[in-house]
């Protein structure tokens, strides 16, 4: 799934956990699920503008020599305006997009 266009929120929304929790059978078993994908999006995330700001490091630089890159900005702004992986895990929760490897424990 490509995490740049997730239709999940980009702020918050109050949820009914019992709701979200029918599937799994357990609050805090969904809570978990949900926690463990959000770590796995933040470091896709992470890796993914890593890679992208890689191309602009250069091996000697200093606090005199950091000059600001408009390209590099972009890209930044561009990871600041998503959606944290909190929401982006939870959307994918309630869209049945999640594969629960632990299948004989949930309904």
């Amino acid at each position: 799934m490509d995490l740049k266009k997730s239709k999940a929120p980009h702020n918050t929304i109050t949820r009914d956990m019992n709701e979200m929790s029918q599937r799994v059978g357990n609050v805090y078993e969904t809570v978990a699920i949900i926690a463990k994908r959000a770590n796995e999006v933040s470091a896709e995330l992470k890796h993914e503008l890593d890679e992208k700001l890689r191309d602009f490091a250069s091996p000697n630089d200093s606090m005199e020599e950091v000059f600001e890159n408009r390209e590099q900005i972009e890209i930044s702004k561009v990871y600041e305006r998503l959606p944290k992986p909190t929401l982006i895990a939870t959307q994918e929760f309630i869209d049945d997009q999640l594969v629960i490897k632990n299948a004989t424990r949930f309904k």
